[in-house]
C-alpha cells in the first residue's frame, strides 16, 4: 500500500507543475521568458542527474561491460528514431518523452529497493517528486505550443500519467525485485535515451540570447539530485 501511495504522489507532481504552467502571462515579458528558459534549463539538469547519479550508477550493477553498452545505446538508438518520427509529424514532444522515461523506470526501481529498504523507498520518492515538478512544467508548455489542446485535458492526461507511477511500483516490487539484471537493463535503457534527448532537444531549448540566467537552472537541477542522492546515502 505504502508503494502505491509514494508512487501516485510522486507521479502527482507532474500535473502540478502543470497546473503552475498553465498560470497566464507573468509580468513583466521579460521576466516569464527567462524563467522559461530557466524551468527548462532545471528540468534538464534534473534529468542529467537522474542519468549520472541514479540510472547508470544503479543499472551498472551486476551487469556485465557488453549488457552495459547494448541497454545504453539501444536506448539511445530507439529515442533518436522516435524524435526523428516527431520531427516528420511536426509534433514537439520531448519533454514529456524524456519525463516518462525517467519517472517509470525510477518507479520500477523504488518498488524494488522497498523490499530491502523502506526508508530508501521513501527518499527516493521525494526525489522522484522534485524531478517530475518542473519536467511536468516544461512538458505542459511544449505540448501547448506544438498543439491545439486545451488546458484541462492536458492537465487530465498527467493526472492519468501519474497513474503509471503505481502500475510501475507494484511490477518492480512483486514481479522484478527477484531479477534485478531486468531492472538494470532498463535503468540503463532510459538513461541512454534520456540523455540523447537532453543534448538534440531540451538543452538547446534552455538557451536564451544575450541572457545568462537561464543555464543557472541545470546547475540547480544537477545540484538536486546530487542532494537527493546524498541522502539516500547510496
Amino acid at each position: 500500500m505504502k508503494i502505491v501511495v509514494l508512487t501516485l504522489i510522486a507521479g502527482l507532481a507532474m500535473p502540478l507543475g502543470a497546473t503552475l504552467a498553465a498560470v497566464e502571462r507573468i509580468r513583466p515579458f521579460w521576466l516569464e521568458n527567462e524563467l522559461r528558459h530557466a524551468v527548462i534549463a532545471f528540468g534538464g539538469g534534473a534529468l542529467l542527474a537522474a542519468v549520472a547519479l541514479v540510472l547508470v550508477p544503479e543499472g551498472m550493477h551486476g551487469l556485465p561491460p557488453w549488457a552495459v553498452v547494448a541497454s545504453f545505446v539501444s536506448g539511445s538508438l530507439l529515442f533518436m528514431l522516435l524524435d526523428m518520427r516527431l520531427a516528420a509529424n511536426d509534433t514537439q514532444l520531448s519533454q514529456l518523452v524524456a519525463m516518462l522515461s525517467d519517472f517509470v523506470p525510477e518507479a520500477l526501481a523504488l518498488g524494488a529497493a522497498f523490499t530491502f529498504s523502506e526508508s530508501a523507498g521513501l527518499l527516493m520518492a521525494g526525489i522522484i517528486a522534485l524531478q517530475n515538478m518542473p519536467e511536468g512544467f516544461n512538458a505542459y508548455r511544449e505540448i501547448m505550443a506544438s498543439t491545439d489542446y486545451r488546458r484541462l485535458p492536458i492537465i487530465g492526461a498527467f493526472v492519468l500519467m501519474a497513474l503509471l507511477g503505481p502500475i510501475a511500483g507494484l511490477t518492480g516490487y512483486a514481479f522484478l525485485a527477484e531479477y534485478p539484471r531486468v531492472i538494470s537493463c532498463i535503468m540503463l535503457f532510459a538513461a541512454g535515451g534520456i540523455l540523447y534527448i537532453i543534448f538534440q532537444d531540451i538543452a538547446p531549448q534552455a538557451r536564451l540570447k544575450n541572457h545568462w540566467a537561464p543555464p543557472l537552472g541545470a546547475s540547480a537541477g544537477f545540484l538536486l539530485g546530487v542532494v537527493g542522492k546524498m541522502l539516500t546515502g547510496a
